[in-house]
């Protein structure tokens, strides 16, 4: 019994912070519901056989409204739920935008014995974007990178991931990314071209962007979410170590999946705690 939905983007990302409320043929509100981190609405609450109106709202996103039918289980299955960005605006306003570190995260994912993955974070950077207000093409992101914060919940491997074997964070303590410019490759979706200069070696890296929407924050300022992907090849950076298993398995893989999660603050500066 009660009701179920999933309430997506255009692209099929979760929309978690999104508010599911049902209104009877009265226009009496009968439940109200918020998405989980996955986008998923489950609600128990028994709702009487008839015809009601399900209405989903979420900050930065035109409302979306829809019938539902209550059977005698008492069970409304709305099914997906598709949310569009309000005023159908692709990127967010014009001007300069700061990263903020506590609620966006950099992550890496490299393979591990050929079976398994290991994943890592780095918990210390900061960076900025600046979108161009006639030509988004001509927008730039600039991001810095603490080497040395990198964390993977183990600490013999963190100082060995620090070491001269891998990322060498007293010789190059930053890791810095420098967009060079932006195509469009969706309706939402963007090709970030930059350089990223990691382990003192500098090349050309591209950012598979999707820009989640635009809405105020508590504190009154306005907030964009990001997610991005790349794929980096460790011998490009020049870290070449390795240790190969008598099976003839590497131990660790040579390619890192970069997972990106952004959330920016309208502004040239982070607001004051």
């Amino acid at each position: 019994m009660g009701l179920t939905a999933k309430i997506r983007t255009r692209d099929g990302w979760a929309v978690s912070h999104a508010v599911v409320t049902v209104t009877d043929m009265t226009g009496t509100q009968v439940l109200r519901a918020e998405a989980d981190t996955e986008g998923a609405v489950r609600d128990t609450t028994e709702l009487a056989p008839g015809a009601y109106t399900v209405i989903v709202t979420a900050v930065g996103y035109a409302p979306a409204a829809s019938s539902a039918i209550v059977t005698a289980s008492g069970r409304a299955e709305v099914g997906t739920v598709t949310l569009a960005r309000q005023g159908g605006t692709e990127l967010p306003p014009p001007g300069p935008w700061t990263i903020d570190p506590a609620h966006s995260s950099v992550a890496a994912v490299a393979q591990h014995l050929g079976i398994s993955s290991v994943h890592g974070r780095f918990t210390e950077f900061g960076g900025t974007i600046e979108i161009a207000p006639d030509d988004v093409t001509k927008s730039r992101v600039e991001a810095v990178i603490r080497a040395a914060s990198i964390d993977t919940g183990n600490g013999m491997r963190d100082t060995h991931l620090r070491s001269a074997d891998f990322l060498d964070v007293e010789r190059h303590p930053e890791i810095t990314y420098r967009s060079t410019g932006v195509t469009q490759a969706g309706s939402d979706r963007w090709t970030v071209h930059g350089e990223l200069s990691l382990h003192g070696v500098v090349r050309p890296v591209d950012l598979d962007l999707a820009y989640l929407g635009t809405g105020a924050d508590p504190w009154g300022g306005t907030r964009a979410a990001f997610r991005a992907t790349a794929e980096l090849h460790r011998e490009d950076f020049a870290m070449n170590y390795n240790q190969v298993l008598q099976a003839g398995i590497a131990a660790i893989g040579t390619t890192l999946k970069v997972e990106l999660d952004i959330q920016a603050v309208q502004g040239d500066a982070l607001p004051q705690a």
